[in-house]
């Protein structure tokens, strides 16, 4: 995600293209990467039209992608240790320097 997030690959790509990046890996490696990344919603697909190959495009900016995983691993957490996860965050949240709240409220807006 590294080379899509920084634009080391065109806007639209395929394997070929990211596999150009790293020749050391197998195409069916490759392949089977970018489309598991698309299954998890990284990247989106569609068939390319007239030919086998599928091209990609980014789906989420990496500062969304770090905003949908964390919320989805907080809420596992919550899930899981319920109150006690609560708690834990509200401790550590007091924690906090004034820096790093400011840092934390601008990634809520």
């Amino acid at each position: 995600m590294r080379a899509v997030w920084t634009g080391r690959v065109g806007a639209v790509f395929v394997v070929r293209d990211m596999q150009a990046l790293m020749p050391e890996l197998a195409y069916t490696t490759v392949m089977t990467t970018l489309r598991r990344l698309a299954e998890k919603g990284l990247l989106s697909s569609r068939a390319a039209a007239g030919r086998k190959a599928h091209d990609y495009q980014v789906a989420q900016s990496a500062s969304e992608f770090l905003r949908n995983a964390g919320a989805r691993e907080a809420a596992d957490v919550v899930a899981r240790f319920g109150d006690a996860a609560l708690a834990a965050f509200a401790a550590h949240l007091s924690e906090l320097s004034p820096e790093q709240r400011k840092r934390l409220e601008g990634l809520l807006e």
